[in-house]
């Protein structure tokens, strides 16, 4: 029986461990802490390939250097190497992306990749990242299947930076295509969401609609500073 493991510090990712548990002839755990993702706990269980869908965490060396550790990314490598690739991607005006699916090695971002597949950037953040997870599980079971032999990254390295929460301010946006844009790319559980502030308070956006007379309609929270 095949052993594998799903990595992922994202709650929408149970799901997707509970569709591949199902498998046959596959046996599967899940690590949502980092502290568990241990080589030792790794090899009780036997497993020989890592599936990192999504994680907020440096991978330690002894672990990618023991197992295969597959790390999706959410640009079309080697362009958007980095932090915050969902957010520099909105900012820079992109409507699609792809997915890499890529082996982790020392360098950030600059493994070698096994396939893509595209992926819309169209809704929230939240939407979006629940929209991968179908394509990510598919992506998993072509890679156990067909074991495709990962290739160099081609084509011009862009970096990204990992953005902060303060960069999450509109104050300073001209456009309301921007303010739209800036509330649902930072509308997902874990981001700091857009916002602005006054003298006495902090207003926080969420759930953003773009009407067709370019007005936005939103969730505000509003915080005493």
């Amino acid at each position: 029986m095949n052993r594998f493991c799903l990595a992922s510090s994202k709650s929408w990712h149970k799901s997707l461990f509970e569709e591949l548990s199902h498998r046959q002839s596959e046996k599967w755990i899940l690590i949502s802490d980092k502290k568990d993702l241990q080589v030792d706990l790794l090899h009780q269980h036997n497993i020989e390939k890592i599936f990192f869908p999504h994680w907020s965490y440096i991978i330690p060396k002894e672990v990618y250097t023991n197992f295969e550790c597959i790390v999706f990314h959410m640009t079309d490598l080697p362009y958007g190497r980095g932090g915050s690739p969902l957010q520099n991607l909105i900012v820079r005006g992109h409507e699609e992306t792809k997915i890499s699916a890529l082996r982790v090695s020392e360098g950030l971002d600059t493994g070698l990749i096994y396939l893509k597949s595209p992926l819309s950037l169209h809704g929230t953040a939240e939407e979006i990242f629940i929209r991968s997870t179908a394509i990510i599980k598919k992506m998993i079971s072509q890679i156990i299947e067909n074991t495709p032999l990962p290739q160099n990254q081609r084509g011009e390295v862009v970096l990204f930076k990992r953005r902060k929460p303060e960069d999450g301010n509109i104050a300073g946006l001209r456009s309301i295509d921007e303010i739209y844009d800036f509330i649902r790319m930072l509308d997902c559980e874990g981001y700091p969401p857009a916002f602005i502030e006054t003298e006495h308070f902090k207003l926080e956006f969420s759930r953003a609609s773009l009407k067709s007379d370019k007005s936005i309609i939103a969730d505000v929270r509003i915080i005493s500073k």
